[in-house]
C-alpha cells in the first residue's frame, strides 16, 4: 500500500507536461496536491527555524527570529508544547527574583495593569504568585519516535529520542565537515544519501536502541527525500492543519543542525540561491520513524497510531491552553522588565551632564554601541573634559569583506543581516617623508614569505594527523611542546594577538595594512559622506578623531569570536576602523568631500583604535603615518586613556573576583593573565547584562551611569529633516541589538536547549561548525553556561530590550508603520519602545503613546 501511494504521488509529477493548466485525470489532480500540501508544510516548518553563525563567525542571534511575526506570548507556546523549550524565564527563577526584593509587589501590580490580557481575565497578584509554586504549566506533545518507544525495558538503554538524534548529529558532523578531518565524505548526493547510506554501515545504532535487526530495515527506505517526506505523512494520518506544527517539533529534536542548516540557507539567500539541506534534514528525521515502523509488529503500530493521532488532533486546543496558562508567566516576565526600568528612569530622569562647549573639544572618540562601550566612554569624559565620546555601530557603516594577504580567507566584516559590497585586502605600505608608498616590490616579497610559512606550518600539522605518523611526530616534537606547557602553567602578559598576520615575518607586520580596493574616487567620496552624516560628524570635527573599533582576548576558547563583537560576524573592528580612517586621511577623498560641502579641517586627523574588552586598554595602529601634530596629540592622549581603563577595570573587578583595590599595574596584570589562560573560562563577561538600547544625543546619557548594561547610539533628530538615519537606526543597529538581547535571553531561560552548555566539556566540531557537548548529542547553539552564570547566581538577567529614543513622535511612528519587522518587533512583545518626552518618557502600547509616570517607578 505504501509503495502504491509513493509511485502515485511521484507518477502524478511526472505526467503532468510542463506549462499545463490541469492534469490528466481527477486521481492526478489529488496526488499533486497532497504533494503540493506536503511540501508548503515541510516548507513552513524549516521557515521557523532560526540561523546559527559557525564559531569563526559568531553572530548573537535571536533563536526565536523566524517566529517574530507572532506574540511573544504565542510564541513561547508553540516552543514548550512543540519542542519542551522555555521562552520565559523559569518559575523558580523568577520566584527567587520576588524573595530577594528584585520583584516588588509594586513591579508586579504595574505588569498587572500594563498588560491587557490580565486586566481582561481578572489575573491578580495572588494568582501570580501562588503560580510561582507550581510546576510547567504545559505539556510537550509527542512524536512517532515517541509513542513507538514503549519498550518496558527501554529505561535501562538509550531512549529512541535521544540515540536518533545522536546518530542525525554525527551524520551532520561527518557530512558538513571541511576542516577538521583530512578525509572528506562525498557530498555529490546530498545529506539525505549520505544519510541512508551511513546507516547501512552503521552496525551499532540498533544495539544501542535495542533494536538489532534495524540494519534489515534500511533497505526499504526511498532512495530520495521528498519520497520519505511523503511517505511518512501519508502514513502518520495526521490533521492537514496540523502537518506544519508537526513537522517543526521533529525539526525542534534536531534543533542545533536544523539552525546550522538554516544559516546555509540564510548565505544562499544573500548570494540569490536556495540551499536544500534543511528539507533533506527534516527528511531523515521523518525517515527515521518509518525505519521504526518496521522493527515493530502491526498491533504496536496501530496502538501508537492511536496515540499520536489522538494527541495531534487536538494540538490546536494544546496550544491554545498553553498560551493561556503562560499569561502569568508574561506577567512575570514584564514585572522583572519594570524592576529594571524603574532604576533606567531615575538615572536618565536626572538633568544631564552638559558637557564642554563645542570648540573646546580636543578628542572626538567614536566607539561601537556595545554595552562594553558605555563604560570607558564615561570613565574617559569623566577624567578629561576635553574629549567628547560618540557611539556608532561598530563595523562604521562599511559593507566590507576582508582577506588577509596572501591568504584566500575572505570573510565579512559586517551585520549577519547584510551582505559585503566592498573588498578590503592588505597592502604593504610604508610611511614616506612625502606620505605613504604603495612598495610593489616589498608586498610580492611579502606575499610570497607568509605562504611558505603556512605551507610549512600546514605540513608540520598535517604530519601529527596521519596513523603513521603519529608517534614519531611526538618524539620528534620533543622539548618543543615544553614551551606551550610552561605557558598553560603560568600564563604571560602579552598584548592581544593578531591572528591576521599570522605567518607573516615581524619585518613586514607594522606596514601591513587593510585598504579598501575596486574603488574609484567617486565611490570613495560618496562612501565618506555618507559614513561622516550617520556618525554625526559631518561637522564640528575635533583636530584628532578616534575611530574606536572593539574586540576581545582570550585563550583556548572556542566562542572567542562571539566576545569579539555581537554582530560582525564574530571579527573585531579593527579592519573597519583601519580602513576608515586611511579614507578619511585621503586628501583626494577630503578635496571631493569639499565639492560636496562637507569639510573635514586640515588639522583634524583620524586616527583607528582598539579597545581591549577584556583589558580596557586602547591600541592605536598606522600611527607611522599620521603627521606629527596627531602623534603629538596621541602621545599626550596616553595618561587619560590609562587613568579611565584603570577606573573601568576596578568597575569591573569584583564580577570576575578581582580586588578593585589592587594597585593599578597589578591589577592590569591580573586581567592580562586571564586573558592569556587557556583555563579561564570566564575571560570577561561579554554582553551579559544587555537591557537598554538608547537612541539619543550623548547630552542624555553623560555622566549617567548605566552599568555596562545600555547600547548607546548618537543620534540628533534635529540634523535629521527627513527621519532617514532614525530609519536606518530602528532597522539594522535595532535589529542588531534585539537579536544579542535575545540570544543572551534564550540561552538564560532555557540553557539546555538554547544554551551551549557547559564549557568545560565542549568539543569542536568540523574545526568551525560548532561544538557538541561531550561527544555527541544535537550540536549546541547559544552561550555556554559558564558566560552567563558565575558558578553562584547568574550573572545576566533574562530581560527584553528597552528602547528609548529622542526623536518626534511622527518619525518614529512613521518607521513602525512602514517596516513590518518593526512593527512585528513593537507589537508583538519583542522589545519594549520608549521616547523621551518632555514630560519625562513615554512608551509604547498597542499603538497608543502612554506617560511613564516617573512616581509610579
Amino acid at each position: 500500500m505504501d509503495t502504491v501511494v509513493t509511485n502515485a504521488l511521484t507518477d502524478a509529477l511526472t505526467d503532468v507536461a510542463p506549462g499545463a493548466a490541469h492534469p490528466a485525470t481527477a486521481q492526478d489532480a489529488d496526488a499533486l496536491h497532497l504533494h503540493t500540501a506536503m511540501a508548503e508544510a515541510c516548507q513552513q516548518a524549516c521557515q521557523a527555524i532560526a540561523p546559527a553563525w559557525p564559531l569563526d563567525r559568531a553572530i548573537a542571534v535571536n533563536p526565536h527570529w523566524a517566529r517574530t511575526g507572532m506574540p511573544v506570548r504565542q510564541v513561547a507556546a508553540r516552543m514548550a508544547v512543540l519542542g519542551g523549550i522555555q521562552v520565559f524565564p523559569a518559575r523558580a527563577q523568577q520566584l527567587g527574583a520576588w524573595q530577594a526584593g528584585r520583584i516588588t509587589p509594586a513591579d508586579l501590580d504595574q505588569a498587572l495593569r500594563q498588560l491587557p490580557q490580565a486586566q481582561a481575565q481578572g489575573t491578580t497578584a495572588q494568582q501570580c504568585t501562588e503560580a510561582l509554586l507550581s510546576g510547567a504549566p504545559v505539556a510537550q506533545l509527542p512524536l512517532l519516535i515517541d509513542v513507538l518507544d514503549n519498550d518496558p525495558r527501554r529505561h535501562t538503554r538509550l531512549s529512541w529520542r535521544q540515540a536518533i538524534t545522536h546518530q542525525v548529529s554525527q551524520t551532520c558532523a561527518a557530512y558538513f565537515d571541511e576542516h577538521q578531518a583530512d578525509w572528506q565524505p562525498q557530498r555529490a548526493q546530498g545529506l539525505y544519501a549520505f544519510w541512508r547510506d551511513t546507516l547501512q554501515h552503521d552496525h551499532g545504532i540498533g544495539l544501542l536502541m535495542g533494536l538489532p535487526d534495524l540494519g534489515a530495515a534500511v533497505g526499504a527506505l526511498p532512495e530520495r527525500a521528498e519520497d520519505a517526506e511523503r511517505w511518512v505523512l501519508q502514513r502518520l494520518g495526521l490533521p492537514q492543519p496540523v502537518w506544519a506544527d508537526y513537522l517543526e517539533a521533529v525539526l525542534l529534536t534536531v534543533n542545533g543542525w536544523a539552525s546550522w542548516c538554516a544559516y546555509l540557507g540564510w548565505q544562499a539567500g544573500l548570494e540569490g540561491r536556495t540551499d536544500p539541506h534543511l528539507r533533506e534534514l527534516l527528511a531523515i528525521r521523518l525517515a527515521w520513524g518509518m525505519l521504526l515502523l518496521e522493527c515493530k509488529d502491526d498491533a504496536a503500530s496501530q496502538q501508537a497510531f492511536a496515540t499520536l493521532q489522538r494527541a495531534w488532533r487536538g494540538a490546536p486546543q494544546t496550544l491554545q491552553r498553553a498560551e493561556e496558562a503562560l499569561l502569568i508567566d508574561e506577567v512575570w516576565q514584564l514585572a522583572l522588565e519594570i524592576g529594571y526600568q524603574r532604576e533606567l528612569v531615575q538615572r536618565l530622569a536626572h538633568p544631564a551632564h552638559p558637557g564642554v562647549p563645542q570648540h573646546e573639544i580636543e578628542v572626538q572618540a567614536a566607539f561601537c554601541i556595545d554595552v562594553r562601550s558605555e563604560p570607558l566612554r564615561r570613565a574617559l569624559e569623566a577624567v578629561w573634559p576635553g574629549i567628547q565620546t560618540l557611539g556608532f555601530a561598530g563595523f562604521f557603516g562599511l559593507p566590507v569583506a576582508y582577506t588577509p594577504l596572501a591568504t584566500q580567507a575572505r570573510r565579512p566584516q559586517l551585520p549577519g543581516l547584510l551582505a559585503p559590497a566592498i573588498e578590503v585586502t592588505d597592502r604593504v605600505l610604508s610611511a614616506a617623508p612625502t606620505g605613504v608608498a604603495d612598495d610593489g616590490a616589498l608586498q610580492g616579497s611579502a606575499s610570497r614569505a607568509r605562504q611558505g610559512r603556512l605551507a610549512l606550518t600546514e605540513r608540520w600539522q598535517s604530519a601529527s594527523r596521519w596513523p603513521g605518523a603519529a608517534f614519531s611526530f611526538v618524539e620528534a616534537a620533543g622539548v618543543g611542546y615544553l614551551g606551550k606547557l610552561g605557558q598553560w602553567m603560568k600564563p604571560h602578559t602579552r598584548a592581544r594577538a593578531r591572528d591576521d598576520l599570522h605567518g607573516l615575518p615581524a619585518r613586514y607586520r607594522a606596514i601591513c595594512r587593510p585598504q579598501m580596493a575596486g574603488l574609484d574616487l567617486d565611490a570613495k567620496v560618496s562612501l565618506a559622506a555618507r559614513v561622516l552624516h550617520a556618525m554625526g560628524l559631518n561637522q564640528h570635527l575635533a583636530p584628532l578623531v578616534l575611530l574606536v573599533g572593539h574586540g576581545s582576548q582570550s585563550a583556548n576558547n572556542a566562542h572567542a569570536a562571539a566576545l569579539d563583537c555581537g554582530a560582525c560576524c564574530g571579527q573585531t573592528g579593527e579592519v573597519n576602523a583601519r580602513s576608515l580612517a586611511h579614507l578619511l586621511n585621503d586628501s583626494a577623498v577630503r578635496q571631493g568631500l569639499r565639492g560636496q560641502g562637507l569639510d573635514i579641517p586640515d588639522g583634524t586627523t583620524f586616527v583607528a583604535c582598539l579597545h581591549n574588552t577584556t583589558t580596557d586598554e586602547i591600541e592605536a595602529f598606522d600611527l607611522d603615518l599620521l603627521p606629527p601634530a596627531a602623534r603629538e596629540r596621541w602621545a599626550g592622549l596616553q595618561p587619560v586613556l590609562a587613568q579611565a581603563g584603570d577606573q573601568v577595570r576596578r568597575e569591573r573587578a569584583p564580577t570576575l573576583a578581582l580586588d578593585a583595590r589592587a594597585p593599578h599595574a597589578a591589577l592590569l596584570e591580573q586581567l592580562r593573565r586571564r586573558a592569556n589562560d587557556g583555563a579561564q573560562t570566564r575571560p570577561e563577561w561579554g554582553l551579559a547584562g544587555n537591557a537598554a538600547f538608547l537612541i539619543a544625543p550623548r547630552q542624555r546619557s553623560r555622566g549617567v551611569v548605566l552599568g555596562g548594561r545600555s547600547f548607546l547610539h548618537d543620534y540628533d533628530a534635529s540634523q535629521d529633516a527627513d527621519g532617514s538615519v532614525l530609519e536606518l537606526l530602528m532597522t539594522a543597529p535595532m535589529v542588531v541589538t534585539h537579536w544579542i538581547n535575545w540570544q543572551y535571553h534564550a540561552s538564560t531561560c532555557d540553557p539546555e536547549r538554547l544554551g551551549s552548555g557547559n564549557k568545560v566539556l565542549h568539543n569542536v566540531v568540523g574545526g568551525t561548525l560548532g561544538v557538541f557537548e561531550g561527544n555527541g548529542g544535537d550540536l549546541r547553539i547559544g552561550l555556554s553556561r559558564q558566560s552567563l552564570h558565575d558558578g553562584q547566581r547568574w550573572m545576566h538577567e533574562p530581560l527584553r530590550l528597552t528602547v528609548v529614543i529622542d526623536a518626534p513622535q511622527a518619525a518614529i511612528d512613521a518607521v513602525i508603520a512602514k517596516h513590518a519587522v518593526v512593527s512585528q518587533l513593537v507589537e508583538g512583545g519583542w522589545l519594549h519602545m520608549w521616547r523621551f518626552h518632555e514630560s519625562g518618557f513615554v512608551r509604547y502600547a498597542q499603538g497608543i503613546w502612554m506617560p511613564v509616570l516617573v512616581t509610579e517607578f
